[in-house]
């Protein structure tokens, strides 16, 4: 099951950052088809938002064809992001694991690494 968790300092809404995370465990194959999300009575006890909030995702993740409420059980991931890239790329997770590693032992905080890695992904990819 998903553990949602909200980054007050991404300028995100938290609707649109739930709605990310399950994007992200789809597509990381941490989510399969079947699976169920957290009810919206789970998130909002853990995350402390308006239960509005959470609903707003879960109906747009509905929209998108991603999950299926089933009244009085919960909401169910009805498919998947293609191949489960945990397996596929396991070799440039443990490299990319090893360069977050270096970078917190040159000193770098975790905004810092963050700010790096965007800059220079953004550089590179477009």
């Amino acid at each position: 099951m998903i553990d949602f968790y909200l980054s007050a300092g991404s300028g995100v809404s938290p609707y649109l950052q739930l709605v990310q995370q399950v994007r992200q465990n789809l597509r990381l194959g941490l989510l399969s088809e079947g699976d169920q999300l957290p009810t919206v009575k789970e998130v909002v006890s853990k995350l402390a938002i308006n239960p509005n909030t959470v609903l707003k995702a879960y109906r747009e993740l509905e929209r998108e064809g991603l999950v299926a409420p089933r009244p009085g059980v919960g909401t169910f991931v009805t498919c998947t992001s293609g191949p489960n890239l945990l397996e596929t790329h396991q070799e440039l997770r443990e490299s990319l694991r090893e360069w977050l590693l270096q970078a917190t032992r040159s000193g770098l905080e975790p905004d810092d690494i963050e700010a790096l890695y965007q800059t220079t992904f953004r550089a590179t990819i477009t």
